[in-house]
């Protein structure tokens, strides 16, 4: 089975993570749900942060470290889907070239870490699970529906 359609579900995934960030007002990107917690916006930002860092940055090496993902620089539902949808585009780009002899190929981390290209993938997509539940919990929080799938 081809990767793409192994991961296919993904899509399911990204669509509702999209339609929770929507929930959000602007004002609310800055809503922390508990002291010592990062921003909504920044939590958005991060899971386009971890998309990219370990499939584009780890087993690609076509993007750019430095890149920011700062809230202070996205700070907009707009911005921040933007980052969400460029890392997407080219992780769907690159699951199209993959067949699943390469889920086996191993890559090192900076931390000199290895793990196969299968679980670095389900690692990404269970990271956008957990944190997409967590945005839906923080409109609860703030006295809204989440997420109820």
């Amino acid at each position: 089975m081809n990767p793409s359609q192994m991961f296919n579900h993904w899509e399911q995934v990204r669509a509702d993570l999209l339609a929770t960030i929507e929930k959000f007002n602007q004002e609310e990107l800055t809503f922390t749900p508990f002291n010592g917690s990062w921003p909504v916006g920044q939590i958005m930002l991060h899971i386009a942060e971890c998309e990219d860092y370990w499939l584009h940055w780890i087993v690609r090496h076509d993007i750019d470290r430095t890149r920011s993902y700062m809230l202070a620089d996205h700070p907009s539902k707009l911005a921040i889907r933007e980052m969400l949808d460029s890392a997407r585009n080219r992780t769907l780009a690159f699951l199209e070239t993959l067949d699943e002899a390469d889920l086996v190929k191993v890559y090192k981390t900076p931390h000199n870490e290895s793990f196969p290209l299968g679980w670095i993938i389900w690692h990404v997509l269970e990271h956008e699970i957990h944190h997409r539940g967590e945005l839906s919990l923080a409109l609860g929080l703030l006295g809204r529906e989440g997420l109820d799938v």
